[in-house]
């Protein structure tokens, strides 16, 4: 129904029809839609900085697995961007709305003006300009597809006005209109050749030694249990990346846990042995393949991908099934029939991956102080709730909740980020704001709480529960062993590069209102969390842990 209306009721109407019932924001942007939003019972969330803003629609998007929306006005708007690039890698879908000035204005020397579109283009799938009020309807509806369709990403509109004004407060005959589809993702499910999954089944059947590498397309598609499936049915070890670590649950027998660089030793070993890998929704970068040397060059390999520029990145020869995870997987399974050709394989495979549980139990059991992370993590698992959500930042973060952080119930999730370190503790408060009624457990490093420690001021004034643990070591841990080499024999104060004071965490966080608790001997980590998680109010555990333990480097072939 077409009605006489402003911009700002525009999008507030927009913006609730979708189901979005959160926005992130730095002041001063679209007030006046902020002030409609209010009335509809959107969640208007004032963070202290546009990366977190981003980070925050990022973990909301994640989450609740449809668009987040993060606002900045135009001075604002370079930050913003540079908050996108963690939702661009991580593919998430987050709608980035910023102020800029009027086209009259522009190559001007306009105050705090510079062009947005070329910040925008390396971490956006989609960049406008909405000049025009009568513009805005179209590029609204363009950026909610873009967002969640194919492979999903940011996109940014870039309204006019350097806080969106003359958008928000001009007036014209508009309609409402909303597209079920792109509430959420998948929007649209790509069924693959049946061609090529005989293709593939023929291969796995062929294959003495496969493994199964499933990365987030198989979370972001929900085709976790189908993964499953098709590797009981015919035996084949199955390796994640972080991202795809919901995949299976950690006492599953052909759970040979995260490979690549921030690994499990097993993993790596199991997949370069490995004489075909199969990729669900894996991308191939350095991360995941330990800088393309895991599987080795050579290995056959097939990838199943919604992205088709995914297919065949970085093995030559690979067989590239585009489509939905799920329906691909549903696919091989119409084609495939139960096999025992790798059982044998699954057993050594099962071996490997015990003898790195014997390895790790004394380190996970350890009564050392300071505290060892992998006895942190035994007792993260132990108290993670039958829901609940372990957000990781990245580093030794990502290394830690990635191999020793086990999901032991299907309806825990594992959210890490891309690569920005400080991701998490923002991130986690847009998850919290997605699924209220979750435990959300924020891990993460002193390096990365200090990047935006004033957002637990924001999670106290807005009452978003989350618990943060902080692996405390008083430094930069990843970065000692390296700034250490790089000073061996010479002159100079290395702790410069990457060492921190002593300031106690728990305390700052008591001052800003949270329940902050500091722990110093593994036996009080338990107690601790019990009651964080039991707070009803957002929560640091800082956990003085020993900086001479590091995560363990990956294993290479």
């Amino acid at each position: 129904m077409i009605e006489r209306m402003t911009g700002a009721a525009f999008l507030a109407r927009t913006l609730h029809g979708y189901g979005v019932g959160h926005v992130f924001f730095v002041e001063a942007i679209l007030r006046s839609a902020l002030r409609e939003m209010e009335a509809l019972g959107i969640r208007r969330i004032l963070t202290h900085g546009e990366k977190a803003a981003a980070y925050m629609a990022d973990g909301y998007a994640r989450m609740r697995r449809g668009p987040g929306i993060c606002m900045a006005q135009s001075v604002g708007a370079a930050n913003l961007a540079a908050g996108l690039q963690e939702p661009f890698l991580g593919g998430s879908p987050v709608i980035a709305l910023t102020g800029c000035q009027r086209p009259t204005a522009r190559y001007r020397n306009a105050y705090q003006e510079i062009l947005h579109g070329p910040l925008y283009a390396p971490v956006t799938k989609f960049h406008g300009a909405v000049e025009t009020l009568e513009q805005f309807p179209l590029l609204l509806a363009q950026a909610f597809r873009e967002a969640v369709s194919g492979a999903p990403g940011p996109v940014h509109l870039d309204l006019s006005g350097h806080t969106g004004q003359r958008i928000e407060g001009a007036e014209a005959d508009l309609e409402v209109r909303v597209e079920p589809a792109y509430k959420q993702f998948p929007a649209q499910r790509i069924a693959p050749e049946e061609r090529l999954l005989r293709e593939a089944a023929r291969l796995l059947r062929e294959a003495r030694r496969p493994v199964i590498v499933a990365g987030g397309g198989v979370t972001a598609s929900g085709a976790g249990a189908e993964v499953v499936t098709l590797a009981e049915r015919l035996s084949i070890p199955v390796a994640t990346s972080l991202t795809g670590k919901e995949t299976l649950l950690e006492q599953h027998p052909l759970n040979l846990g995260v490979v690549g660089r921030y690994s499990r030793w097993c993993a790596n070993r199991v997949v370069s042995e490995a004489d075909l890998v199969l990729f669900i929704g894996s991308g191939t970068g350095d991360l995941v393949t330990h800088d393309w040397t895991i599987p080795p060059a050579g290995t056959a390999v097939i990838q199943i991908d919604i992205d088709p520029s995914e297919l065949g990145r970085s093995y030559a020869g690979a067989i590239g099934i585009l489509g939905d995870a799920r329906l691909a997987v549903q696919g091989l399974l119409g084609v495939v029939a139960p096999s025992d050709a790798s059982r044998a394989w699954a057993e050594h495979a099962r071996q490997v991956v015990q003898r790195w549980r014997e390895e790790v139990e004394p380190l996970r059991t350890s009564d050392q102080v300071p505290i060892r992370p992998e006895r942190l993590c035994r007792e993260v698992t132990e108290c993670l709730p039958p829901d609940g959500v372990v957000v990781a930042d990245t580093g030794f973060a990502a290394i830690w909740t990635g191999t020793m952080v086990h999901l032991t119930r299907p309806t825990q999730r594992y959210l890490r980020c891309a690569g920005s370190l400080g991701w998490a503790l923002p991130a986690s408060l847009g998850v919290k704001c997605a699924a209220p009624e979750r435990a959300v457990i924020c891990f993460t490093g002193d390096g990365g709480f200090w990047y935006h420690l004033a957002e637990l001021e924001t999670a106290c004034r807005c009452g978003i529960h989350t618990v943060t643990v902080v692996n405390n070591n008083f430094a930069l841990g990843q970065c000692v062993g390296s700034v250490r080499r790089l000073y061996a024999g010479h002159p100079g104060n290395p702790d410069d590069l990457c060492k921190f004071s002593r300031a106690s965490l728990a305390a700052i966080a008591s001052e800003m209102g949270c329940l902050g608790i500091r722990v110093e001997a593994p036996g009080e980590i338990v107690p601790a969390l019990r009651r964080a998680l039991a707070a009803e109010r957002p929560a640091v555990v800082e956990v003085i842990t020993d900086l001479e333990c590091p995560a363990p480097a990956p294993w290479s072939p």
